[in-house]
């Protein structure tokens, strides 16, 4: 057994990855239309590019981790190292020099490329870290909830006090508040970070004599069956969520237009993840986390589609369906990142080699290629609809941020349950996997 107070502070370094991603998920595309001026479309494909730039070096960074051998362990003394790089590269991604069209656009390229490769080079170490906590296939759901009930609080600091925070350090000057309070974000950030790497023990080690190379770690994965539908649900999931994280500050402005609620509607959705993510464990134990994940995500889509149907003026109803919607689909997402430890273990039974940084990775990479389709396809379809920064939108524009925050979300969560139908990895047959790895170390 974990104890809690090491549970706690795996969660922190979620808290701390959260305060950047989820600002960078909820804010950024408005930042650059909005604030520094770029144009949706533009901003769109930019989203695309870098993060399937970034994507890509995740699996480098996953073999780096697992070779990596320190007194630290392999993926702690990542916490250590680029903690301060991370905090620069996000202060910089929120700065706006004053330049002409085109070099906003290259500095905005270059600053979100270096945040993201930085976001990587610290969040994969920190992700597979949690499948090294524990060899207990029940006690990662376990994990994993602290970790993403720890997360959403940082999402939660992020929707309550960014847009306070903005105005109070800006004082008229956004472009100067959304640049002080992702410093003072990232000074926070550290702190979490290193009470992180303070707070937890590595336990599952690989074995002795395995040669892990980029070659043969990346036959093992596509021989991992469960893996790859891991990746194909990444991917769907991400889009849906990026789409509806990205569209939410623009749903709440132009569709419902109560500007002044945006705050409270993103701040209730976190409320959601956090409370659903703190039900995953409790649930696991009833039911296995293959069902239930399925189970959730339809019940995530019916939450999202219903939201089409209401109008401008039902705000209550409005913002009950997000909560929900938040609230089912975020109880899921412990379960996803319990099964992908199931997975490396998977692996290390079919094949002999324990590749888990390299399995997380690759998990991560298709996550971040979902999450650039979605903030891509989020960026295009605003500039289908003519959608123009900062005016009185047409109800054209409003039918299209409308049907991109709920339907196209629905339909991805509705996709994933239709993809784990392909998932074999129940609850009795990773207890079993584990109890034979056990026997055999």
């Amino acid at each position: 057994m974990i104890s809690r107070r090491e549970k706690v502070a795996y969660g922190l370094g979620d808290t701390a990855s959260n305060l950047i991603f989820q600002t960078v998920m909820l804010f950024l595309a408005f930042f650059y239309t909005d604030i520094f001026g770029i144009s949706a479309a533009t901003v769109g494909t930019m989203f695309l590019v870098v993060r399937l730039i970034d994507a890509v070096t995740d699996p480098m960074m996953g073999l780096l981790a697992d070779k990596t051998r320190t007194r630290y362990g392999q993926f702690r003394p990542y916490l250590l190292w680029l903690v301060i790089p991370f905090a620069v590269c996000s202060i910089l991604a929120f700065t706006t020099p004053d330049l002409n069209a085109t070099g906003k656009v290259i500095y905005a390229y270059v600053t979100y490329t270096l945040l993201m490769l930085a976001y990587t080079a610290i969040n994969i170490p920190y992700s597979a870290l949690g499948g090294v906590l524990t060899k207990d296939p029940k006690e990662r759901v376990s994990v994993q909830s602290y970790r993403f009930v720890f997360g959403m609080l940082g999402g939660l600091i992020v929707t309550l006090l960014t847009l306070p925070l903005v105005d109070f350090f800006g004082q008229g000057d956004r472009a100067l508040g959304y640049q002080l309070t992702i410093g003072a974000m990232s000074a926070f950030g550290v702190v979490l970070f290193l009470l992180c790497f303070a707070g937890t023990k590595e336990r599952v080690q690989p074995p002795a004599e395995q040669h892990l190379t980029l070659g043969s770690g990346l036959r093992n994965l596509w021989q991992n069956q469960a893996l790859r539908t891991l990746a194909m649900v990444a991917v769907v999931l991400l889009i849906g969520i990026a789409i509806k994280n990205t569209l939410a500050i623009y749903y709440v402005k132009y569709y419902l237009l109560r500007e002044d609620l945006i705050t409270a509607f993103i701040s209730l959705g976190m409320v959601g993840n956090i409370l659903g993510c703190a039900v995953a464990n409790p649930l696991t134990r009833r039911v296995d986390k293959v069902i239930a994940y399925k189970a959730l995500q339809i019940i995530a889509a019916v939450m999202s589609v219903a939201a089409f149907w209401v109008r401008p003026d039902q705000l209550v109803l409005a913002f009950a369906l997000y909560f929900l919607w938040s609230f089912f689909l975020q109880m899921a997402t412990p379960m996803l990142w319990a099964k992908i430890a199931d997975v490396v273990d998977f692996g290390q039974r079919q094949s002999g080699i324990r590749a888990t940084g390299l399995v997380y990775s690759s998990v991560v990479f298709f996550i971040k290629i979902g999450i650039a389709l979605g903030g891509a396809i989020a960026g295009w379809w605003l500039a289908f609809y003519n959608y123009q920064a900062g005016q009185v939108q047409t109800q054209h524009t409003q039918f299209g941020i409308l049907v991109a925050f709920t339907v196209l979300p629905a339909i991805a969560s509705l996709l994933v349950a239709w993809i784990m139908r392909r998932y074999t990895l129940d609850q009795a047959r990773v207890i079993k996997i584990a109890r034979e790895l056990t026997s055999e170390s």
